[in-house]
Formats: structure tokens, C-alpha cells, sequence
């Protein structure tokens, strides 16, 4: 299972990603995009995603992603960090980040 710290690595880990405080929580965006807001403790995250992704997520298991705050009814997804194993979320951050790079910088990435 992951961790914030888990979380912090992976999102950083990605091109042109930066961590800022924002609101009291650990904020990661690329392009001063946020893509990632993480708990103050390092226990959930929500997570940029498309409105099909967040109700395909929370009808497969409503144990571990829910609909978050202010941001749910954009389309992002609450993540219990410690519930989800490292491949899911690596899977998670790098489409969100997808979703909010700038698209040369995304291409980039996906040539290697």
C-alpha cells in the first residue's frame, strides 16, 4: 500500500512537476497547474480525473475513492492513499498530470 510520502515522490517524478503550499496542503502542479492536492497528513489526495474515471472508480471501490469536496463535481477523485497500491497511483497522478501538462511536454514524455 502507498504513502504521502509514496505520493510526493511519484508526483514530483513527473516533468515540470512542482510541490506548493496551498490552502495548508501539499499542492503538485505542472505549469502552476494543480494536477494533486494531498491531505495535511498524508492520507488522502484528490486527484485530477474525467467525470467517467471518478464514477467507474467509486462504483468499483467506494472503500478507497470517494467524491471530494469542492472539486468532485469537476471530475476529480478522492484517493485513501494507504488503500491503493504504487502502480494504481503512479497510474492515477501520471493521467492527471496528463490531463494538465502542456501537450509538447506531455509528447515529450511519452517519446522517452
Amino acid at each position: 500500500m502507498s504513502s504521502g510520502d509514496e505520493l510526493r515522490r511519484i508526483a514530483l517524478s513527473l516533468p515540470d512537476a512542482e510541490e506548493r503550499e496551498t490552502w495548508g496542503n501539499a499542492t503538485f502542479r505542472v505549469r502552476d497547474k494543480i494536477f494533486v492536492i494531498m491531505s495535511d497528513d498524508g492520507t488522502g489526495a484528490s486527484v485530477k480525473a474525467t467525470r467517467d474515471e471518478q464514477s467507474a472508480l467509486i462504483a468499483e471501490d467506494p472503500e478507497t475513492f470517494t467524491f471530494p469536496a469542492y472539486v468532485g463535481q469537476h471530475g476529480w477523485i478522492g484517493v485513501d492513499v494507504h488503500r491503493i497500491g504504487a502502480e494504481h497511483l503512479r497510474e492515477l497522478l501520471t493521467e492527471a498530470w496528463r490531463m494538465t501538462a502542456p501537450k509538447r511536454v506531455v509528447r515529450a514524455f511519452d517519446a522517452g
